[in-house]
């Protein structure tokens, strides 16, 4: 009796739905390989199919990385197409593991985070809304454009800043914009900001810890004179 299609699978048994379901990492080797090849044969599910290659490869994936197309497409089921898919997923594998880890930036001082952002917040003629979030060690995640404005004020919305908050998974944030004048004196407006943001952040439970206005010249922090 032929195996049944994927499609007739119950669905926590299917590798895409899996996946979505569950996770990346609930799916063994061989249905993330059935994923890459997409579809098996009459005979065999996607997934058997990717079994087999495994198994040729003693399971092992650093053996799988080895396997030329000519290899792969003597499989049932595996054309040069498929056979290609698997050899490009095992070269950027490769080269992951080439790479070494990022250093991430440590926050320590208002300085620290001035030097971070003024690369992107100087020579400007109109004002841009940045923060840095934060991992737990104070170690920068990322920094991210929230909000541009003119050449005298820029809004935020308080709700963009910690939804990209949550999706970088940050644990505090700090606050950066420009003035293109080239004045230190924060605004009436930027102080009001600044405040209802602080009030925001205990509610999510993400805490700001600095403010900084850059100009090419300088930066003021409002951490460092005493308003938070």
């Amino acid at each position: 009796m032929e195996n049944q299609s994927i499609r007739y699978w119950a669905e926590d048994d299917r590798p895409r739905e899996k996946m979505m379901l569950k996770g990346r990492n609930a799916l063994s080797n061989a249905e993330l390989i059935a994923i890459l090849i997409g579809s098996g044969t009459r005979k065999k599910s996607a997934v058997e199919v990717a079994q087999d290659i495994l198994s040729s490869c003693t399971n092992n994936l650093r053996q799988l990385s080895k396997i030329t197309l000519s290899d792969l497409t003597k499989f049932d089921g595996i054309g040069e197409a498929k056979a290609i898919s698997i050899l490009a997923a095992m070269e950027l594998a490769r080269r992951r593991d080439q790479e070494a880890p990022k250093e991430k930036i440590k926050i320590s001082s208002s300085k620290d985070a001035y030097h971070s952002l003024k690369p992107v917040l100087t020579d400007l003629y109109h004002e841009e809304f940045y923060a840095l979030f934060l991992n737990n060690g104070n170690q920068v995640i990322r920094s991210e454009q929230i909000s541009i404005g003119g050449m005298t004020s820029t809004s935020i919305d308080g709700r963009v800043l910690f939804r990209k908050a949550l999706e970088a998974r940050a644990c505090s944030i700090i606050l950066a914009h420009n003035h293109p004048s080239g004045s230190l004196k924060p605004s009436d407006s930027d102080e009001k900001i600044t405040q209802s943001l602080i009030g925001a952040s205990k509610i999510v439970n993400i805490p700001i810890l600095d403010h900084i206005i850059i100009t090419d010249n300088g930066y003021y922090s409002f951490a460092d004179e005493g308003k938070f």
